[in-house]
């Protein structure tokens, strides 16, 4: 059994622990009327951006394993994911609940009126079986390559959760935080295919090698 390095253990925890502040400071900043003019689109929004920037986090995970070489980064990965969930579930928890007062005919007429609600609820739903599925039974249970298949599909969260974000901000001509976020989910699929890249010329070259 390998025994994981506690200095990575420590970050681990302290980063799950950390993820969890800023929706504290929310609810508490809304509860004590903290939030300026207009609480509740605050509350949602505030929500809606953590979502991303976790997203972002885990998104992170597997570019900075492979260009450091350190496995056990990938500690943090799904902690991480649950907590993108968490958040995403918040903001549309808070949208029905605020915005929508739960009732289920305005909510169909929000959709048919701003079609970014329903962009962002099919990227909540995208989550639901990467969760259900973030346990080690289940990697044992679809096999370890069906489960990364499963997996990639928080890509597609990822670009459905910027559309969303996008098309709102779209309305008020506020693209700054946006295109921020585009960069850096960009920036982060490129060091992907790069890493890919890279290791299909060595592949390559050592084919090549061994040939001669």
């Amino acid at each position: 059994m390998t025994v994981k390095p506690v200095h990575v253990r420590r970050l681990k925890w302290l980063a799950l622990v950390a993820a969890g502040v800023p929706a504290a400071w929310l609810w508490f900043a809304a509860l004590t009327d903290r939030l300026g003019a207009n609480p509740a689109e605050a509350l949602i929004r505030g929500l809606g951006e953590w979502t991303l920037i976790l997203l972002c986090l885990t998104l992170s995970v597997t570019p900075l394993r492979q260009w450091t070489g350190r496995a056990e980064w990938a500690m943090l990965r799904r902690g991480l994911g649950l907590w993108s969930f968490v958040y995403a579930l918040q903001h549309f928890v808070t949208y029905l609940w605020l915005d929508m007062e739960w009732s289920p005919a305005q909510v169909w007429v929000d959709v048919l009126q701003r079609p970014f609600i329903l962009v962002g609820s099919l990227a909540l739903a995208l989550m639901l079986p990467l969760v259900a599925t973030s346990f080690n039974w289940a990697v044992k249970q679809l096999g370890a390559a069906r489960w990364k298949r499963l997996h990639l599909s928080v890509h597609a969260i990822a670009a459905l959760a910027l559309l969303h974000f996008f098309w709102m901000r779209s309305g008020k001509n506020d693209y700054a935080d946006v295109l921020s976020f585009s960069i850096v989910v960009v920036v982060l699929w490129a060091l992907r295919v790069l890493h890919w890249w890279r290791n299909r010329l060595r592949r390559t070259a050592k084919k090549a090698l061994t040939e001669h």
